[in-house]
């Protein structure tokens, strides 16, 4: 992992809200120059050009995120822990984490598709190892669900956390923690249901 930057970090944060803003294919690197408080030759000592830039922002937040869940769940280790605990906790981190990166969450939201090549290879192998762990999560908590039904839940739950940039305030009457226990108890409450409907349990 690169060292840490932190005006790169700042400069990633902010070029994400402008983004987020006014879409990918709009934005210039003078739009970026201009919000980011950074000269051309400031940027481009960091990135070739935008989309380099685009990569940067998705490539860290995935990065991020996905470490962040593995440490998470590091230390719910053990026999003794519930499945549905350590699926919660998943939940928890995810809404938490982007409730902090609002204007990244729509980003990677909008703009999955506008890279290409290597570049995007890169970012869907991150993506890919972090649905992969909520995969896990899942057949942990429905070991009987058939592959197909797992991987389908996890993108309805993915759903339900992602789309909160459309209408949600952190700085509003709820607060992060406490949506993301609200979105674990929807979800958990909704796939033990469908368990015991689908299995007869």
């Amino acid at each position: 992992m690169r060292p840490y930057d932190e005006r790169l970090d700042h400069f990633l944060s902010r070029a994400a809200r402008v983004f987020a803003d006014k879409g990918y294919h709009s934005t210039t690197m003078r739009d970026l120059a201009a919000a980011t408080g950074m000269s051309l030759a400031g940027m481009y000592y960091y990135v070739q050009g935008k989309e380099e830039l685009l990569y940067r922002i998705q490539e860290r937040c995935f990065t991020q995120v996905l470490a962040g869940a593995e440490q998470v769940l590091a230390g719910l280790r053990g026999g003794d822990v519930d499945p549905i605990e350590r699926l919660q906790a998943f939940i928890r981190h995810h809404v938490g984490f982007f409730a902090a990166h609002m204007a990244e969450m729509k980003v990677l939201s909008h703009e999955a598709n506008s890279l290409a090549g290597e570049r995007q290879r890169k970012v869907s192998a991150i993506k890919r190892r972090y649905v992969d762990l909520l995969e896990r999560l899942l057949r942990d908590v429905a070991p009987d669900d058939p592959a197909v039904e797992r991987s389908a839940a996890a993108y309805v739950l993915f759903g339900m956390m992602n789309w909160i940039y459309n209408w949600y305030d952190p700085a509003g009457e709820i607060d992060p923690e406490r949506l993301a226990g609200l979105i674990a108890r929807i979800f958990t409450g909704g796939f033990a249901e469908a368990r015991s409907t689908v299995h007869g349990g």
